[in-house]
């Protein structure tokens, strides 16, 4: 009887041993409506200890094992106690308001065809404010459709904070819409540079887009239109800025080698004819804007061709004169 009453025991203890084993604790995933995926953790779980309830066990969160796949909760049920809502109430555990404990967030890039790409920053906007400062009063949780820029002006989606008094306004561009320097490839000139970054310093960007530049691509502008006030012209008019006539100003100019043969070389230094004159004094007129000039001989400058045209002895030293004043060997 003895042994019998022994092998009832042990055969007892053998059995909740098995089952405690055959219990597989496994990390869960949860797909969730518009707000990602949530990964709960056993493990991490039962390694803490709260002040209220001590060391966790299956039995803080479990009155008995089944199968609870098919059980689903929503925010709201949770914010009434249910499910997580038990012990993640602010006092127990952290709050389920603290979203992005549980639900991943990402960064956002919206393709937006005239400006390039913008990017939305959660982890940014979330060092100080929570998830419901956007969600779902501003955007609903997942995909969103696009908003214009005229609906943010008036409140809407990203226009609700920015609008100059709880975040930088809209109207400073820059501050989602990323620009960059322009490279004009100027076939006469040589390359001419945009500067986004030295204009933004003085201006909005409202100064010049959409009322002389359309957001994208565009077809390039003559000087002569920029004269008359179209495009650059419409600022760079020697009031509100520098005129255009001051084409070193964002035309590059640099200093011109003439190899000549049998006779020392001659160096134009662009940068000391234009402390006295404007490129207007030169070009078009006497020269034209490109490369390759045909070579012009001492005899067709003595007749004011090319530079004989002003150097005559009046206007400037005649090239009838000393030489050394412009073939100079070195």
């Amino acid at each position: 009887m003895r042994f019998g009453s022994a092998i009832i025991v042990l055969t007892a203890l053998a059995a909740s041993v098995s089952g405690a084993a055959a219990l597989e604790l496994k990390e869960v995933t949860y797909n969730t409506p518009g707000a990602g995926k949530v990964l709960f953790s056993h493990k991490q779980h039962l390694s803490q200890k709260t002040e209220k309830l001590g060391k966790v066990s299956c039995k803080s969160c479990h009155d008995n094992v089944k199968n609870t796949s098919n059980v689903r909760y929503s925010m709201a049920d949770m914010e009434k106690g249910k499910s997580c809502g038990k012990c993640h109430d602010g006092n127990i555990a952290f709050s389920i308001t603290k979203c992005t404990a549980c639900h991943k967030v990402k960064e956002i890039t919206y393709q937006v065809k005239q400006t390039g790409a913008v990017r939305f920053s959660h982890a940014k906007h979330l060092k100080d404010q929570q998830c419901d400062a956007c969600h779902p009063k501003l955007f609903a949780t997942g995909p969103n459709r696009t908003f214009t820029m005229a609906e943010m002006e008036k409140g809407k989606s990203c226009g609700a904070c920015h609008n100059g008094a709880k975040a930088f306004a809209l109207a400073n561009c820059g501050g989602c819409h990323p620009t960059k320097e322009i490279v004009f490839n100027v076939k006469q000139t040589g390359p001419t540079r945009f500067s986004h970054k030295t204009h933004q310093q003085q201006y909005d960007c409202s100064a010049c887009h959409a009322k002389l530049y359309p957001i994208g691509p565009r077809k390039s502008v003559t000087m002569a239109a920029m004269k008359k006030g179209k495009s650059c012209g419409a600022c760079h008019n020697g009031k509100e800025a520098f005129a255009v006539a001051s084409c070193g100003k964002c035309h590059p100019v640099k200093d011109v080698n003439f190899k000549l043969a049998g006779i020392a070389n001659v160096k134009f230094s662009h940068n000391a004819h234009l402390a006295k004159y404007s490129c207007s004094s030169c070009h078009t007129r006497t020269f034209p804007l490109k490369t390759g000039n045909k070579p012009v001989s001492m005899a067709e400058m003595r007749k004011a061709k090319s530079c004989g045209a002003c150097h005559d002895g009046g206007t400037a030293f005649t090239v009838r004169g000393n030489c050394d004043s412009c073939h100079v060997r070195g």
